[in-house]
């Protein structure tokens, strides 16, 4: 039943806002994308990741240092006080867009993980299903919401701390094995750069669209009860955390198998527990890898949903969708990403081969620019702040500028690659079609 509020529930604790932040990093990048950027730069991507991870702290603690200072505003809400009705009008359409794309990926992946047991069905039937379950959850108030995804996101957390230790033991010959000199992996096949410091940097965007989601900690600040107290320690927790989960698995992965034997069809870390031998465990890993996805898609239905909220908050949407249920759900929000998400439930009907690696490269684009708009916005508004935080990004403005550089520099490089021109071409037309209708659009 719904009613004619229009403000969200301040429902969500602390612990939800970390593992609702770690769920939207900790999905398809890593347990499925890890195969593609091992493939593109071998155990050097690594390096890639840690770069990476360095540029999530620069947009983690500007975004935290923004929602401290001026309290209630979230990503989109920041955008819009920063360059106005049109800036924040393309960012927050394009960070819908962006999220709609990423839980249209993380079911696929969930599909696709769940064909290892059922593989006589369809990738799009068993997409479908994933997508009911999680818009389903996502109906019910935002503290249950907030507590099970807490327990779907510690499972993943459980399981990685468990395939880091596991690996290990077996890189280090602790557990028995029939791998033969894992240590070996590292350097044999090509080397440690197999395909030089090129292809190590040509991992980025995979590896941007895997970091992509931590930004949701500005996105659930408006529904966090004291967030200011919180912010600062769960932005830092969340960033070194995500650092580990990646870099520490990476080299598990790269330790135990051959870097060039990884083949993408199943996730590496699947391959890793069926070579190992040990009974039982790849289907133990693939359910764990399922909930993984699941997981970070549910996190993009709440991102979606609340970032249109927050557009029409701001004058940049139709006020429709600031509509709440009686719980203080976004349900228009909630129905309108719903009913995209069919679209890509078709697309991998049409396509079930190659969808899912034409669409990981999108959010790439998407969330490096983003990223972008929100260490511009930080440059912007530093000198707006009535008192300074608490916690505050150090030696600015060179932190925010090297980032705001760093990844305008990754963004321009993979525009002109052509290995991405089908990702890059549909960013660009996306972004141009949201600049014309910037200029069309008025405030409501």
């Amino acid at each position: 039943m719904e009613n004619n509020q229009h403000e969200l529930k301040k429902g969500l604790l602390p612990r939800h806002v970390q593992f609702i932040a770690l769920a939207g990093m900790i999905g398809t990048g890593i347990f499925k994308g890890s195969s593609d950027t091992l493939s593109i730069a071998g155990p050097s991507v690594i390096f890639t990741y840690l770069i990476g991870g360095l540029l999530l702290f620069i947009v983690m603690a500007a975004l935290g240092e923004m929602a401290i200072a001026f309290p209630n505003h979230n990503v989109q809400l920041l955008l819009y006080k920063a360059f106005g009705f049109k800036v924040s009008f393309i960012t927050g359409w394009l960070y819908w867009i962006n999220w709609t794309i990423v839980i249209t990926v993380e079911l696929l992946a969930a599909g696709s993980f769940l064909q290892f047991w059922y593989p006589s069905l369809p990738l799009w039937l068993l997409s479908l299903f994933c997508a009911a379950v999680i818009i389903a959850i996502n109906l019910f108030p935002v503290k249950y919401y907030g507590e099970l995804e807490f327990w779907f996101a510690g499972i993943k957390i459980i399981a990685l701390v468990a395939f880091i230790i596991l690996g290990a033991f077996i890189i280090f010959g602790i557990l028995p094995s029939n791998i033969e000199e894992p240590l070996a992996n590292y350097t044999a096949h090509g080397g440690f750069f197999p395909h030089g410091v090129s292809g190590m940097l040509s991992a980025f965007l995979v590896v941007m669209f895997s970091y992509g989601g931590a930004e949701l900690v500005g996105v659930a600040v408006t529904e966090t009860k004291d967030a200011e107290r919180v912010m600062p320690s769960i932005i830092k927790g969340a960033v070194w955390r995500v650092i580990i989960f990646y870099i520490f698995p990476i080299l598990i992965i790269c330790g135990i198998m051959p870097w060039n034997q990884i083949t993408g069809q199943d996730s590496p870390f699947v391959q890793v527990f069926t070579i190992t031998g040990l009974p039982g465990a790849a289907h133990v890993m693939n359910f764990i890898l399922l909930t993984a996805v699941l997981s970070a898609a549910n996190s993009g239905i709440y991102a979606t949903s609340r970032t249109l909220f927050s557009m029409a908050k701001s004058g940049v949407a139709p006020k429709s969708l600031m509509k709440t249920s009686n719980s203080g759900i976004p349900v228009i929000g909630l129905l309108i990403t719903s009913l995209c998400l069919l679209v890509g439930v078709f697309l991998a009907y049409i396509s079930p081969g190659n969808i899912i690696s034409y669409l990981m490269t999108i959010p790439g684009f998407t969330i490096m620019m983003v990223w972008i708009g929100i260490c511009s916005a930080h440059l912007k508004l530093r000198p707006q702040y009535k008192s300074m935080p608490a916690f505050y990004v150090r030696w600015f403005p060179f932190t925010t500028i090297i980032g705001v550089i760093s990844l305008s520099l990754i963004f321009i490089g993979f525009v002109l690659s052509p290995n991405n021109i089908i990702g890059s071409t549909v960013s660009l037309v996306i972004v141009g079609m949201l600049v014309v209708l910037s200029l069309i659009a008025k405030k409501r």
